[in-house]
């Protein structure tokens, strides 16, 4: 089993590798326990007006450059102090299960920040699969 102060020493070793350039692939985990590289490529509220802007204590949003979404209908700390461009590392925690045919809501993430080594795990939807 892996302590906190193995976590983190992998996590430096990992934000001290070679930066993520336009030229790096990134993917989006696809299996439960598969992580990937990756960069964050905008933070944002919950909900945005008809005007296209932030609906303050919305809740969090977030967006990976490997295309992994997040999002909480609490404000998330350590989603509100990441920048767009910080290097992130990003694991597929869990599936949905019994969704209907298409239905792909429901993943969950857990995404650690390598700026800040703060770390949030959010669904990538605000629905279930088979929800609203």
């Amino acid at each position: 089993m892996m302590t906190p102060t193995t976590c983190g020493t992998i996590l430096l070793l990992l934000a001290a590798a070679a930066p993520l350039t336009a030229a790096t692939p990134v993917r989006m985990p696809a299996r439960v326990g598969a992580c990937a590289m990756t960069t964050i490529r905008s933070v944002s509220s919950r909900l945005e007006d008809g005007a296209g802007k932030a609906v303050p204590d919305s809740g969090s949003a977030v967006t990976l450059a490997n295309g992994v979404y997040g999002v909480s209908y609490d404000q998330i700390p350590a989603v509100d102090r990441s920048r767009r461009g910080d290097r992130a590392l990003t694991c597929l925690v869990q599936l949905p299960k019994n969704c209907p045919p298409g239905d792909k809501r429901g993943r969950w993430y857990t995404t650690t920040n390598l700026r800040t080594m703060a770390s949030w795990t959010l669904p990538d939807a605000q629905h279930m699969c088979g929800g609203a």
